[in-house]
């Protein structure tokens, strides 16, 4: 690590999370002064505070919301402030912060700076923007690119940015991103070399307020790459196409007009075409889902602008393994399949991993409800499912909302995932079905850290054999 920096100017961080840590590690290695700001207080975070010390890097463990005075001793002497994900970018200190003209950037755009030399794929959307990364990177190191994830999946930006410096021979050939609406709100100078739109629907407004809002930010991305790809089966996004700057379109869907037809598309036997170049057939594609065939169609449009022969992209796909936690299969009990879709945290992402699965499915869902109108969910529900088992801090009004809509299931509320787990096995058992899907529609912050933690906890209960008992 270089030498602290002895000027009065500071660079201080807004969080202790992946993103925060990576950002304070990079600019300490640069030979910056670095302070670290966090607004909790544990023993866990204690001791990564020490160890932070010890490289040279200040934390400060507030246990409580950020406050102006929390910068007060340092105003005039801050280079910049670096805001990790989780921070509101309208938090109001920021915008205080903003007025006295103080440089206020997101982790990833940080990082970006560090980066912007190196051809990049930047993936947003609600739902499908991890599949889509993970599988783009897939393809990419299966025919040989030296190419590294990250983002709002895979590492943070910063530690990859941090590593290029530690390894100069690491010469990436591609960077391939997965970027939330939070990522690309706090760094505007982000321009991709390619642009990918997977879908669009209501999430995350708790934070954006509306939707034109959200739409304008995941927009912003797409503005600023050199090639954009957008999901002409997404409503929202084929309703707004005049609007959109130009770019490939793909589609599953075979309804499309002769001028609105996708380069890449699907024919009725299940052939991926590009234009009328037949590539190769869709089921190669080893998980479940017509959103999966969308995201597939995405991924080889990318790899298909990069330059990889088409054959090679088919091979690449075979041997593609499903995403932790995104309909991830996790056994099955006698006639019984057990399948962990821990991310589905809005009612649509729900919706897209109900339609996965033929009819009846019993189905976990609950946790912190965000808004949106769950009525497309509550129809799902109808289609798919004999019953549901709901838990966490929503639970009670999710209820009311299904029992609104006439729904003639059974519907259980149990306080945790594992009374719930246990209960939905006893239901599927009374009727009948084969499929228990957790697609829980709700963020997770109730009562885990995060939906890795939630999904986790789930695939550890149905190891348990006294619950598959």
């Amino acid at each position: 690590m270089s030498k602290p920096d002895q000027s009065n100017e500071i660079h201080i961080v807004l969080g202790l999370g992946t993103s925060g840590l990576g950002a304070a590690k990079l600019l300490a290695s640069e030979g910056q002064n670095v302070l670290v700001l966090e607004n909790n207080s544990n023993k866990k975070l204690e001791q990564l505070s020490e160890q932070l010390t010890l490289k040279g890097i200040k934390t400060i463990l507030l246990g409580e919301e950020l406050n102006i005075k929390n910068f007060t001793p340092w105003l005039g002497k801050i280079s910049s402030i670096i805001v990790s994900p989780g921070v509101d970018w309208q938090n109001i200190t920021l915008k205080e912060l903003r007025n006295k003209n103080i440089n206020i950037k997101g982790e990833v755009e940080l990082a970006w700076e560090r980066l912007n030399h190196i051809p990049s794929i930047g993936i947003t959307g609600t739902n499908g923007k991890t599949t889509v990364t993970n599988m783009l990177h897939h393809i990419l190191k299966f025919n040989s690119f030296n190419t590294d994830m990250g983002g709002n999946s895979g590492k943070a930006l910063s530690n990859i940015a941090l590593e290029n410096i530690e390894e100069s021979s690491k010469n990436l050939d591609w960077l391939v991103m997965e970027l939330s609406s939070y990522q690309i709100e706090a760094s505007p100078k982000l321009s991709p070399t390619i642009g990918i739109w997977t879908t669009f629907s209501p999430d995350h407004l708790e934070r954006h307020n509306d939707l034109e809002s959200y739409f304008k930010i995941k927009r912003s991305l797409l503005d600023k790459s050199s090639i954009r790809i957008y999901n002409s089966d997404d409503k929202y996004l084929s309703k707004k196409r005049k609007e959109l700057p130009d770019g490939i379109w793909v589609g599953a869907n075979e309804q499309y007009s002769y001028s609105h037809h996708p380069k890449f598309w699907v024919n009725k036997e299940g052939y991926i075409f590009e234009d009328e170049l037949k590539l190769f057939h869709s089921s190669i594609l080893k998980i479940p889902g017509e959103h999966n065939l969308q995201n597939l169609l995405l991924a080889t449009a990318a790899a298909r602008v990069i330059g990889i022969e088409y054959k090679l992209i088919a091979k690449s796909i075979n041997t593609f393994a499903p995403i932790a936690h995104r309909l991830e299969y996790l056994g099955k009990k006698g006639n019984l399949k057990f399948y962990n879709d821990s991310k589905a945290t809005n009612f649509e992402s729900s919706v897209t991993g109900l339609k996965s699965f033929p009819s009846p499915v019993i189905l976990l869902a609950g946790g912190k409800q965000k808004k949106g109108n769950p009525s497309t969910w509550i129809k799902q529900l109808k289609k798919s499912t004999k019953g549901i088992v709901l838990f966490g801090i929503s639970a009670n009004d999710l209820k009311k909302q299904i029992l609104r809509s006439s729904y003639k299931g059974e519907i259980i509320i149990k306080e945790n995932l594992e009374e719930a787990t246990i209960a939905s096995i006893v239901l599927a058992k009374e009727t009948n079905s084969h499929t228990i899907l957790l697609s829980p529609a709700c963020a997770s912050f109730d009562q885990y850290k995060n939906f890795e933690e939630r999904g986790d906890h789930f695939k550890n209960l149905i190891k348990k054999s006294e619950i598959l008992t």
